[in-house]
């Protein structure tokens, strides 16, 4: 029995939305990081960039559970000496929802060349609306 290997010109890309309102940062993004690889595709083949554009919309009204919005940092360095900055998960929530989403998404996708293929194919927003109606993308029911 021969294994199959799906080449890049047969991948088919479809166009997914996810709503994160009310629903856990981590598991919206988690969904996400599965749909930009094409886990979810029975043609799924690693070494190949299989994955599907996602859409997140709400981000703004995703849900960090414990305490998470209080005791998470985000920590960036500017390059300069003593120059680490860190932003409460709260305050990046309220700021830069799809931001946040964005971070937990790139975190849980392989630091490689099809990874950062696949997060070009994430869109973040922050409310309701996006403006990829003509994509005609379908809702993810998770």
């Amino acid at each position: 029995m021969s294994t199959y290997m799906a080449k890049p010109a047969e991948v088919e890309r479809k166009w997914y939305v996810i709503d994160a309102a009310g629903k856990p940062l981590g598991r919206v993004a988690a969904q996400a990081a599965v749909l930009l690889r094409g886990k979810h595709k029975p043609t799924y083949t690693p070494h190949v960039d299989c994955g599907d554009h996602v859409i997140i919309i709400n981000c703004a009204d995703a849900v960090l559970t414990g305490g998470k919005a209080e005791k998470k940092y985000y920590y960036r360095h500017t390059g300069y000496i003593g120059h680490l900055k860190e932003v409460r998960y709260d305050t990046l929530m309220k700021t830069k929802p799809g931001f946040a989403m964005e971070l937990a998404v790139k975190g849980m996708i392989p630091a490689n060349h099809n990874g950062r293929n696949a997060m070009l194919r994430l869109r973040t927003y922050a409310n309701g609306e996006h403006k990829h109606a003509a994509q005609k993308p379908e809702e993810w029911k998770s």
